[in-house]
């Protein structure tokens, strides 16, 4: 019975239940961004490169034969350019938020500087016995 009492604590922690909200946004998050890059963003630099379709560029190691039941072996570069755009704008789109919570929170100001101790009987005693000798000199 402790361990799931331990348990129930730690997952009702807000940690936690903050975490898992922040995973299920970023993957719904994830999926605008995917076609933002595939159906807004690709389109228009294929028309600047000349029709340039990123998704389907490949180097092809192996050909598909049908025939023989060979699967098409490929580098699928097109895919990846189209994986690191996402992850910039991902990357960017995270920097804004953060740059906003930072700027909405409240600035504390900074403490005051503690102000000196009054000096104790001792250093008063002192200070005099220094500023009497020095008239003396």
């Amino acid at each position: 019975m402790a361990i799931g009492k331990e348990f129930k604590e730690f997952a009702m922690r807000g940690n936690v239940v903050d975490l898992a909200v922040g995973v299920i946004i970023g993957a719904a998050f994830g999926s605008i961004v995917t076609s933002l890059v595939k159906d807004v963003i690709m389109p228009p630099i294929g028309y600047i490169t000349g029709g340039v379709d990123f998704s389907d560029k490949k180097i092809t190691l192996i050909k598909a034969d049908p025939a023989h039941k060979v699967l098409e072996n490929a580098i699928k570069y097109g895919s990846f350019i189209n994986t690191v755009i996402q992850f910039l704008i991902v990357a960017f789109c995270i920097f804004m938020v953060v740059k906003v919570i930072n700027a909405l929170k409240k600035q504390e100001p900074a403490p005051a500087p503690a102000p000196d101790p009054e000096p104790t009987k001792e250093e008063l005693l002192l200070t005099e016995i220094r500023d009497l000798l020095a008239k003396k000199a």
